[in-house]
């Protein structure tokens, strides 16, 4: 993977820099010894690895615009990090950057439930929001399988969806409003609680923008009042494409379910022997659950038996209570972590046309064959968002090379599918020198002239999203791609 050379001046300024930097924070808020610096070093791409110049850890929103004043003033990189669940490499430092994390900035700032919405902090995590308010009978939607760990800013960086984003969206859809440090330092409010803002969907060009554009510091959030009740069904089937055209007949047929997702052998066997969740034996399962009063439920059910039987199942399981839904969810809430006793794994998030699902699982299982590697699929069927997971052995030498061209195939099926190269992990550097598969030349650069606007001198997250070649004459320092990077500085695990 090629990086950015760091820039010589910045790191020979290095206690210079680290002076100003505890100057504008309290003496706890600057990280600089090597040692610790390298607690930062990646995100959860770990594979690739680079320890900053240094790490601030600001708790006020006044605190970030300072930081950011001082890394302008210098010309120093600047990262932002939430939590670092970062899958694509959205957190992952240069050595001559400033790694900027909020995981100090927790607190919940308001709540109004007459109107729909909490302010928090952006480094309070995705779970925890609906922990401070689930008391009064609300949440809040989006739910990444990360969300016990990951941070609404980082949430809003890579507009990350979920389960339960086929009913009720991803985070733009449920964003309302954030505070923005831009890279100037200068604090700005963009949307905010109450209707539509005027002018330029500016807030829709932020979200998703992975903290190219500004740091954001705090969000605005719509919340909802929880259902009367949900309950799901569990049908497995004799192979992946029958499964992936039951998903295509259910949402054909108009049925909205609050979710659809979808496991196949591998991630069946994989589960089980971690957590027992006792799901049949069979090549492919879908779990869809439905919500509403148990009228809807029951309606929407039986529709959605009714659709499974025409695709002859080998099993249909609803749930009759709470224990039995906490089962069938048990295995799909444990799978990332289950696929991990495995061995090494590469998780990818392509996003294709629901009526594709058929034909990119046949196309995903011939790839792997052709590379000679396992593929598991565990992914959002609903909304497909697929999250096909390559196993390898990184003790083996070329494995993990081998399985990141696995990787760029299959991503570059989703494109030619109709889809595109991410649904909720972001660009960052995994897929940045993808993008121009799914973006012309000319595309690329309308979106580069976005961030000229809000991010002249290019150091807010520069060596992400776009390829190194295309922006090598924007970004500070002027580095060129292909620059073999110092493997004592930046290198695979």
């Amino acid at each position: 993977m090629d990086m950015p050379v760091p820039a010589a001046r910045v790191l020979a300024r290095k206690p210079e820099i680290v002076a100003r930097l505890r100057a504008v924070l309290p003496a706890d808020s600057v990280i600089d010894d090597p040692a610790e610096t390298r607690a930062y070093e990646c995100d959860a791409l770990s594979a690739w690895r680079c320890a900053p110049l240094a790490v601030v850890l600001p708790r006020t929103t006044a605190e970030v615009a300072a930081v950011l004043r001082v890394c302008r003033e210098e010309g120093v990189p600047v990262v932002p990090r939430g939590a670092g669940t970062s899958l694509a490499g959205g957190a992952m430092p240069t050595a001559d950057s400033v790694v900027l994390g909020l995981a100090r900035m927790t607190r919940v700032l308001e709540v109004d439930f007459e109107n729909r919405f909490i302010r928090v902090e952006a480094g309070r995590t995705n779970l925890s929001v609906t922990a401070a308010i689930e008391g009064e009978g609300w949440f809040y939607a989006p739910d990444p399988s990360s969300q016990l760990a990951c941070a609404i800013a980082g949430n809003i960086a890579m507009n990350s969806g979920g389960a339960h984003c086929l009913k009720y969206g991803v985070t733009t859809n449920n964003l309302l409003g954030v505070t923005l440090v831009t890279g100037a330092g200068e604090v700005i409010e963009l949307g905010g609680p109450f209707c539509d803002a005027a002018g330029l969907d500016l807030l829709g060009v932020v979200c998703g923008s992975e903290g190219q554009l500004g740091v954001v510091t705090e969000a605005v959030l719509r919340i909802l009042p929880k259902p009367e009740g949900a309950r799901p069904v569990l049908i497995g089937f004799a192979a992946n494409e029958i499964a992936g055209a039951c998903v295509a007949d259910i949402i054909r047929a108009g049925i909205l379910p609050v979710a659809i997702e979808f496991m196949d052998r591998p991630c069946i066997e994989a589960t089980e022997a971690f957590c027992a969740a006792g799901y049949p034996e069979c090549e492919a399962l879908l779990i869809v659950e439905c919500e509403g009063s148990p009228a809807e439920i029951a309606e929407q059910l039986g529709l959605i038996r009714e659709i499974a039987l025409r695709h002859d199942p080998v099993e249909v399981r609803e749930a009759r209570d709470a224990e039995e839904a906490r089962r069938i969810w048990l295995g799909r809430k444990s799978a990332f972590g289950a696929m991990g006793q495995k061995g090494d794994y590469i998780c990818l998030d392509g996003t294709i046309p629901v009526s594709a699902l058929p034909e990119v699982l046949r196309g995903i299982a011939a790839l792997g064959r052709d590379f000679g590697l396992e593929v598991a699929n565990v992914f959002h069927a609903g909304d497909g968002n697929m999250h096909p997971l390559i196993l390898y052995d990184a003790n083996t030498p070329g494995q993990q090379e081998r399985a990141e061209a696995l990787g760029a195939e299959i991503l570059k099926l989703c494109v030619a599918a109709g889809g595109c190269l991410t649904g909720e992990h972001g660009v960052g550097v995994e897929k940045r020198d993808l993008m121009a598969v799914q973006f012309t030349a000319a595309d690329l650069e309308a979106q580069m002239r976005v961030k000229d606007v809000f991010d002249p001198p290019w150091l807010l997250n520069p060596a992400k999203v776009f390829p190194l070649a295309a922006s090598a004459g924007r970004r500070a320092g002027g580095a060129s791609r292909g620059a073999a990077p110092d493997p004592e500085v930046f290198g695979p695990r």
